[in-house]
C-alpha cells in the first residue's frame, strides 16, 4: 500500500499529487500516464482500423481504473479468464463480458448466472459435449440462457475442439441444449510458435473465420451477427488480417483482445511489436513501456554489486529478469543505468552487478521494467499512476 511520509503529511502540502520519490513507501508499482494514454489511443486505432471491436483481455492488470480507461477510448467490452474476474470488471462497470476460457463448476456457474441476472452481457468458450451438457443443466434450472462461443484449438496448444469429428459434434450439442446458444468462434493462437509461426498464425486466423462462415451458412448461431474473436499480444496483427473483410464486419462481429499492450513491456513485446512493424511498415506511433517496480537501494557490500531492496515478492521474473532503468534522487534528473545487469532476484532482494565506478549511493532508488505485464501486476495490491515529475496522480487498486 502507499504510504505517506510525514514531510508529505505537515502542514501547507496537500494529500493529493505527493512525489514518488519523497512521499511514498518503496518498493511501488508504477504506470507512467502519458505512455499509458498513447498505447490505449494506438491499440484502439489499430483495431477501428481494420474493421475490428476490442475486447482487451483484463486478466493482465486486473485493474478496474484500467478498464474504464480502455472503455471510455472506445472499447467493446473486457475480456476475462474466470467467473471472479468477471464478478470484479461486472461490479466496476462493464457490462459486456468476453470470458476466454470454459465455465467449469457449479460455483462458477453460480456466479455467472448471478451477472447475467443483473443485467450483464455475458459470453464463455467450450469445446467439449460434457461441458455444454453441464451447462444447460445449470442455467436451465435457472431458467436462464448462456451465450458461448465454439473454441477452436490448435495441436499442442491449450483447450480448443481439434478436428471436424469433434467441431460437429459440439455443433449438435449446442443445437440440442435449450439453454445455451451459440454466438460464435473463437480462438486463441499465442501458442503457435516456431520457424514458420507466422505462417501458422495466418492459416490458423483463416480456419477461424472459414468456420464461422460454414456454420453461418448451417444456420447453427444463435444471435445475427455472431462474434469471431482471437489475438493476443503478439500476434494481432496477423489476426486483424484475416478479420479485415468488408463482408466479415457486414455479417460479423469481430472481436481483437490484446491485454498486455495497455503499458507494454521493456523486451517481450517490445520484440513483438519490432516484428509487428517489420510487417507493417505503415503503422503509425508505437506502444511505450509504461510499467516500472522503483526501490532503494539498501546495500553496496563488495565492489560491483547492489542489493536493491525489490524481489519476486514485487517484479516478474519470468520470461526475464528484471531490466534496469534508471537511477533516480530528488531533485535530479534520472540517470540511465548503462552496463548493469540484474545477476539474481531473491524474495525480498535483487542482486544488481554495477560497474566499479558507477555513482550508485546507499538510499538511491531504482527503476526497473520487465517481460510480461501481467506477472508483476499480479503482485500488487495497487498500482500508482504517475506523470512525467513522478507527481503520483491516482492510487489505482488491482483485484487479483
Amino acid at each position: 500500500m502507499m504510504t505517506l511520509s510525514a514531510r508529505h503529511l505537515e502542514k501547507g502540502n496537500p494529500i493529493t499529487g505527493p512525489s514518488l520519490l519523497e512521499d511514498v513507501s518503496l518498493p511501488a508499482a508504477v504506470i507512467f500516464d502519458a505512455e499509458l494514454a498513447n498505447n490505449i489511443a494506438w491499440m484502439q486505432r489499430f483495431a477501428d482500423g481494420h474493421g475490428a471491436q476490442l475486447a482487451p483481455h483484463g486478466k493482465t492488470t486486473m485493474t478496474p481504473a484500467l478498464f474504464r480507461r480502455q472503455l471510455d477510448a472506445g472499447a467493446w467490452g473486457v475480456t476475462l479468464a474466470t467467473a471472479t474476474q468477471c464478478a470484479v470488471a461486472f461490479e466496476h462497470g462493464a457490462t459486456r463480458l468476453l470470458m476466454a476460457n470454459q465455465l467449469v463448476g457449479a460455483p462458477n456457474m453460480a456466479i455467472v448466472a448471478g451477472l447475467i441476472e443483473r443485467g450483464a452481457d455475458y459470453c464463455c468458450v467450450v469445446d467439449s459435449v460434457a461441458n455444454v451438457e453441464a451447462l444447460d443443466r445449470f442455467f436451465g434450472a435457472r431458467d436462464l440462457t448462456l451465450n458461448v462461443l465454439i473454441e477452436l484449438g490448435v495441436p499442442g496448444g491449450r483447450c480448443g475442439v481439434r478436428d471436424e469429428s469433434a467441431l460437429a459434434a459440439l455443433v449438435d450439442a449446442i443445437a440440442a441444449a435449450p439453454a445455451v446458444a451459440l454466438c460464435g468462434i473463437e480462438g486463441y493462437e499465442g501458442l503457435i510458435g516456431g520457424e514458420h509461426a507466422v505462417d501458422r498464425v495466418r492459416a490458423y486466423a483463416r480456419q477461424l473465420v472459414a468456420t464461422l462462415r460454414r456454420l453461418m451458412d448451417a444456420g447453427a448461431f444463435a444471435d445475427r451477427k455472431p462474434i469471431v474473436t482471437a489475438a493476443g499480444s503478439q500476434w494481432f496483427d496477423l489476426i486483424a488480417e484475416a478479420f479485415d473483410q468488408a463482408e466479415l464486419r457486414e455479417h460479423c462481429t469481430p472481436v481483437l483482445r490484446p491485454g498486455c499492450y495497455v503499458v507494454h513491456d521493456h523486451r517481450s513485446y517490445r520484440d513483438a511489436l519490432a516484428e509487428v512493424k517489420a510487417r507493417h511498415p505503415e503503422l503509425e506511433g508505437n506502444l511505450q513501456p509504461a510499467l516500472a517496480v522503483f526501490a532503494h537501494v539498501q546495500s553496496l557490500p563488495e565492489p560491483g554489486l547492489a542489493v536493491v531492496a525489490m524481489g519476486k515478492r514485487d517484479i516478474s521474473c519470468d520470461p526475464d529478469l528484471p531490466i534496469p532503468l534508471q537511477r533516480h534522487r530528488p531533485g535530479e534528473p534520472a540517470h540511465p543505468l548503462r552496463h548493469c545487469t540484474v545477476r539474481k532476484v531473491m524474495d525480498q532482494h535483487t542482486m544488481l552487478v554495477i560497474p566499479e565506478d558507477a555513482d550508485l549511493r546507499i538510499g538511491d532508488i531504482v527503476s526497473f521494467g520487465a517481460s510480461h505485464p501481467c506477472l508483476t501486476f499480479d503482485k500488487w495490491r495497487q498500482v500508482l499512476r504517475v506523470d512525467d515529475g513522478l507527481r503520483v496522480l491516482e492510487t489505482m487498486p488491482t483485484f487479483f
